[in-house]
């Protein structure tokens, strides 16, 4: 049925163009990466690696200010992982990457198909990241969509309020333990209100969950899940933001029943040289049996630090430490722009984590030190 779609939203978009050639704007661009990444603590310890995203773009204007856009990409991605002379690994695949259609007008959008939904203000530590899976390590931000329908309504003084319904997911996403049940509906808003310097949103989502894989631990397979979440930011003398989520499962589940994050935030750029920019941020983290007992509790800093050698070079820092698990991670970025490319080196500490797929996220998912190449070419 995916697939279906897929074909049907790209045939669809050459077809409007061909019949409204005069106003359609048919655009094709895409990114190519290649890396590779060497891990001396792991098995398989030479990574090679590619992905292109090929994207097609229509837009068809309309009269009034409104306006039809479509969007359809692909993620195709491949590896090969090994112990030279000894071992070795592959995985590839072509998969739909983007594939929305979108109504617009002055004030309002409409966008139907599977796309990126992403908000809230923190940077590193993020309890609002409800539908997206990007990694701040990750220069380009790479990150799977969600099949989702989501309108937005825009005010003249700013605010904006979201709606949106997704259908067809059941990947945990966030800091969710437990999949969604990929044939009911979820649904959910948000409300972004500006104030003095600054502005403050609430949102809420409702899913549920799929608890099947679990049933060895006694806990029922669908259990419904409300989420509440507030976020605000405030540019004074040093930016300032917070984000908090509390997760509530109306089944008893024990520790996992509600879960509550909140992230404090600052950042502030020093006029040493072309500028050091510092952001820093503190995650508090609840699980608990009983709402706000905070019996359980985790908590964890990150920080970057980025400057900027020349209008072609910048290097960033990014550290993060769990103070219950005691666990130090360290992330060094240099990147150069060259005329039609960019290039990146890496160097990376890990603790010891789960590690993830390779067509799911960022590959610094290793543990113990590392070294990555990336080369990217955008056209």
């Amino acid at each position: 049925m995916k697939k279906k779609f897929h074909i049907i939203l790209v045939l669809a978009m050459i077809s409007m163009a061909q019949l409204s050639s005069g106003q359609a704007k048919l655009e094709f661009d895409g990114q190519l990466s290649l890396y590779g990444n060497y891990n001396p603590d792991s098995d398989l310890d030479v990574l090679l690696g590619g992905r292109y995203l090929p994207e097609l773009n229509l837009k068809l204007p309309l009269k009034n200010s409104k306006a039809f856009d479509f969007q359809a990409a692909a993620n195709i991605y491949g590896a090969y992982i090994t112990h030279p002379f000894d071992s070795s690994w592959s995985d590839g695949n072509i998969k739909a990457y983007r594939a929305w259609g979108r109504y617009t007008t002055e004030q309002f959008e409409l966008r139907v198909g599977l796309q990126k939904i992403d908000f809230g203000t923190a940077m590193l530590l993020r309890p609002l990241q409800w539908f997206d899976e990007i990694d701040p390590r990750d220069p380009l931000k790479f990150t799977n969509g969600v099949y989702a329908a989501l309108a937005r309504y825009y005010f003249l003084n700013n605010a904006n309020i979201w709606i949106w319904g997704l259908y067809g997911n059941e990947n945990p996403r966030g800091f969710e333990l437990i999949p969604s049940q990929e044939k009911i509906p979820e649904f959910g808003g948000r409300v972004q209100y500006p104030i003095p310097r600054g502005e403050i949103a609430f949102t809420y989502h409702h899913r549920n969950a799929d608890a099947s894989d679990f049933s060895q631990l006694g806990l029922v397979e669908e259990i419904p899940e409300n989420k509440f979440g507030i976020d605000g930011k405030w540019d004074v003398e040093v930016g300032l933001w917070f984000e908090a989520a509390y997760t509530q499962k109306t089944i008893d589940v024990g520790l996992l029943t509600h879960q509550t994050y909140t992230t404090l935030g600052t950042d502030y750029t020093f006029g040493l040289g072309n500028g050091l920019n510092v952001v820093v941020e503190h995650l508090v983290g609840a699980l608990d049996e009983e709402a706000f007992e905070f019996s359980y509790i985790t908590n964890a800093t990150a920080a970057i630090l980025s400057y900027p050698l020349t209008m072609y070079d910048n290097i960033s820092i990014i550290n993060s430490y769990s103070w219950d698990m005691q666990a130090y991670s360290f992330f060094l970025n240099y990147e150069h722009q060259f005329k039609n490319f960019t290039g990146y080196i890496m160097a990376y500490y890990n603790p010891d984590i789960q590690q993830k797929t390779i067509e799911n996220n960022f590959e610094n998912t290793f543990t113990g030190p590392g070294l990555r190449l990336m080369l990217v070419y955008n056209h």
